[in-house]
């Protein structure tokens, strides 16, 4: 599982012109699912995005969570992370999961965050065209992988 995680003061998703969801002070995440993933990388990924200490405390450190703060996190699904252009132009997508087991996963983890870090979770809407509006904070970009490939 891959994920993008941006520190933002707002960001929101649309499908079309419809706004899907809609975020405050908290984490844009972009999520990727490998075809190898399953619900532990799920769990590793929800406590990574969960205790992630990327907001500012007194002295100005980056050292609270997005729990710790109260902050919101909007999870959009992303398999194009999985996309691999070492050879040739074109991206290939084959180390994405299926669109079954991608939207399995996926829910998973916004549910995981949800139940057991008591998160405001937004989401986009899996496997549609979904434009992502945000105002990146800091800016603070964080990659991770569930393999620890990065």
């Amino acid at each position: 599982m891959r994920a993008v995680i941006q520190r933002v003061s707002s960001a929101k998703v649309l499908v079309g012109s419809e706004k899907v969801s809609e975020i405050g002070k908290g984490l844009l995440v972009l999520l990727g699912v490998g075809r190898d993933d399953d619900e532990n990388d799920a769990i590793w990924m929800a406590k990574k995005i969960a205790n992630l200490r990327v907001f500012e405390d007194a002295e100005g450190r980056m050292d609270r969570s997005v729990v710790a703060i109260g902050g919101e996190v909007l999870v959009v699904s992303q398999f194009t992370l999985y996309g691999d252009a070492r050879k040739g132009n074109r991206p290939s997508f084959t180390g994405a999961a299926s669109s079954k087991d991608g939207e399995r996963l996926y829910e998973f983890l916004v549910e995981h965050l949800r139940r057991h870090y008591a998160l405001k979770v937004g989401t986009g809407k899996f496997g549609a065209k979904m434009t992502v509006e945000l105002k990146n904070d800091g800016p603070v970009t964080i990659l991770l992988d569930s393999k620890k490939l990065f």
